[in-house]
């Protein structure tokens, strides 16, 4: 039986400011990191939705184009349009599995391994960059702070279905 967490009283309707929400803030914070990788990875020929799904294949090896979706949080045909592009810049292709031949896997070319061989240090540079002024004490602090948030949003996700 799923225990459902009881929701926190943080925020009040009477006195909500959307600045204030960690939503928004968590945003403004993910927008400017992906924003500083893609002016970095520019002189790569990659973007940021064109550099994630290859880091995911890349830390997680081939997978199906709906799994790729899911991960990437986007849907099928967006994900099958993105795979098109990176197709023409020979970065990724698209193999029948040898299980199921139904199924078809995303892999990375031997471009694709080079083109995302750089993407670690920028975006370990641009981290640390946003990180600036933290102890390591209160980084691991922030990590683990949004690891729960994840795993309670997906309790809730869970709880939907």
């Amino acid at each position: 039986m799923t225990h459902t967490p009881i929701p926190a009283k943080f925020y009040q309707s009477s006195s909500f400011c959307a600045q204030e929400s960690v939503g928004y803030l968590m945003k403004r914070v993910m927008l400017s990191i992906v924003h500083q990788a893609d002016k970095r990875l520019d002189a790569h020929g990659l973007t940021s939705a064109q550099w994630g799904p290859l880091m995911r294949l890349r830390t997680g090896g081939s997978c199906t184009v709906a799994e790729l979706a899911r991960w990437s949080q986007v849907d099928a045909g967006a994900m099958t349009r993105l795979l098109d592009r990176l197709e023409k810049k020979s970065l990724c292709k698209r193999v029948r599995s040898t299980e199921d031949r139904r199924v078809v896997l995303v892999e990375l070319t031997s471009e694709g391994h080079a083109a995302i061989a750089q993407v670690p240090a920028v975006l370990a540079e641009v981290l640390n960059a946003h990180l600036t002024g933290f102890s390591k004490a209160e980084w691991l602090a922030l990590k683990s702070y949004l690891e729960r948030m994840v795993a309670t949003g997906e309790m809730l996700r869970e709880g939907d279905e």
